[in-house]
């Protein structure tokens, strides 16, 4: 990528080019270069940690559930037309906010504990715990 300092803002020529491969269009179903919904998935003091950017959404429209050894995060856009609004829709110059429906989903590995799972959500940020579990924490072991 090629970037260039212009006064205090950053301009990268990627930018001439996102149209071209953004995912909805013609390239956008071969090129995969982005996740489907932002997120982040991270290591800290033992947990396995999820961040997810869920802009304009409460935490009641979403669906954080374990199935087996699953974590699924789901949301589903209600559909504007049966749910008529008074507010007319903007005439928009550009999109950058995502709000799309998604349904996500990882295994887990048994060394976490999806029991014990926490979910917290504040300025637009889902923030997902899931902590190692007891057996697979290292232990020091005496020799006799």
């Amino acid at each position: 990528m090629t970037r260039h300092l212009l006064g205090e803002r950053l301009f990268s020529t990627d930018l001439l080019f996102k149209d071209f491969f953004d995912r909805d269009t013609a390239f956008g179903s071969i090129i995969e270069t982005k996740p489907a919904y932002p997120v982040d998935i991270f290591l800290q003091n033992d947990n396995l940690c999820f961040d997810i950017a869920c802009v304009g959404l409460e935490k009641d429209d979403i669906n954080v559930s374990v199935e087996s050894n699953t974590l699924k995060v789901a949301y589903r856009k209600p559909n504007i037309e049966s749910n008529p609004s008074d507010v007319e829709a903007p005439n928009y110059v550009h999109r950058g906010i995502t709000r799309r429906s998604f349904d996500m989903g990882w295994k887990i590995s048994a060394d976490y504990d999806l029991s014990k799972l926490d979910a917290s959500m504040a300025k637009g940020l889902l923030q997902i715990t899931v902590p190692k579990s007891e057996n697979a924490k290292t232990r020091t072991i005496e020799i006799k």
